[in-house]
């Protein structure tokens, strides 16, 4: 038989059983959905087309385990089926999820030419299909019990996979590598690492202890420490934690320091911006070169509408700043500790935004003496 150029994929939800009403196929293994560890590896072997057979509910759930440029059609009318396979092409069946293993044997996946699927389940839909050919190199996951079983069968495979690639991971038994994730050569993963989603991690990071990286693109040379970073990009050589935060949307320049108990979110900063402790920036545009003093934060939402705020290149901010969005800080403009900026900033201007200090000569004494402390 010629090698499959189709595959068939049949995601049936359990009404019987409500709380767990999602299609077998779609339950997550080390983060990934089965049916995205299935299309890769059939991708990989030159499976060109894909059908899946799903209704409305998750369609697009479905859809979302192939790449964009895959042809994939997602559906649960039968005619738009007989239509994929009029065709003689090698088609693959899965009416059960499975993810690949090559030492498993024939019995589970099965594959025939698309009009003698299409002769059989013109009329019905059954696993009876004449010159059907079964397929090894699939483990079948027939039950949701089986999904720890299987996460504990296939992070192992997957570390090996980044270990023979030039990535070292001290401790493998700590570090849960989701299969898309893609990791250059060598970067070192420490303990407690947590990589998910289409994350792409450049040559020579550190990564860890206790990192979560999630959906994002990180440079060459970066180091993420006891953080956690979602769906944002870290530029080369930037240095990112410990226990700090990059929400969804946000892009940190090569060389930017996001030190302790930082936040952001969907915000851009500029190539070696620096905020080493205790700061927030949100849906801030920030320059080259800032240096953020330690409890500034941007005060980016009015109780309805989110602002922004822009920061240009070379901004001194004070500790304990105040941004009042909108609002912009001119190029080189310092900004005084403990001020509330509330108005624009000019280029290369000292802004000074508090109240101007009183001393009250014996104040403390005279309150103990009144208290007979």
């Amino acid at each position: 038989m010629d090698c499959p150029q189709r595959a068939v994929f049949f995601l049936e939800e359990d009404a019987s059983v409500p709380a767990y009403s999602k299609p077998l196929m779609l339950e997550t293994v080390l983060f990934c959905p089965i049916l995205s560890w299935m299309s890769e590896k059939l991708r990989s072997d030159g499976v060109q087309r894909f059908f899946a057979v799903c209704g409305p509910r998750f369609a697009q759930e479905a859809r979302d385990c192939f790449p964009a440029d895959a042809e994939v059609m997602v559906s649960e009318q039968h005619q738009e089926l007989l239509s994929f396979l009029d065709t003689d092409e090698t088609t693959l069946v899965f009416r059960w999820a499975a993810l690949p293993a090559a030492e498993a044997g024939p019995g589970f996946a099965y594959a025939a030419p698309g009009r003698e699927l299409r002769s059989t389940w013109r009329e019905r839909l059954t696993n009876a299909v004449q010159g059907a050919e079964l397929v090894g190199g699939w483990l079948p996951v027939n039950r949701r019990e089986n999904l720890d079983e299987m996460e504990q069968l296939m992070r192992p495979r997957v570390i090996r996979r980044h270990s023979a690639a030039g990535v070292r991971i001290m401790d493998p038994g700590s570090v849960y590598i989701d299969p898309r994730v893609t990791i250059g050569t060598g970067t070192v993963i420490l303990p407690g690492t947590i990589l998910r989603g289409e994350s792409r991690i450049g040559c020579g990071c550190t990564i860890g202890p206790n990192a979560l990286v999630d959906c994002c693109t990180v440079g060459d040379g970066v180091v993420i420490n006891a953080s956690q970073t979602y769906e944002s990009t870290i530029g080369a050589g930037a240095d990112v934690g410990p226990y700090a935060h990059i929400r969804p949307n946000c892009t940190v320049g090569e060389k930017c320091h996001v030190g302790a108990f930082v936040q952001l979110k969907n915000c851009v900063l500029g190539a070696g911006t620096k905020m080493s402790h205790l700061t927030y920036v949100g849906d801030a545009d920030v320059g080259e070169r800032v240096n953020f003093g330690c409890g500034t934060i941007t005060s980016n939402y009015d109780g309805f509408k989110k602002h922004r705020t822009v920061i240009e290149d070379d901004v001194f901010v004070g500790c304990n700043t105040n941004l009042v969005p909108p609002v912009t800080v001119g190029r080189g403009a310092y900004i005084a500790a403990g001020t509330t900026v509330t108005k624009d900033v000019p280029p290369d201007a000292l802004t000074v935004g508090r109240v101007r200090q009183e001393n009250k000569e014996g104040w403390a004494a005279r309150r103990r003496k009144m208290h007979q402390k």
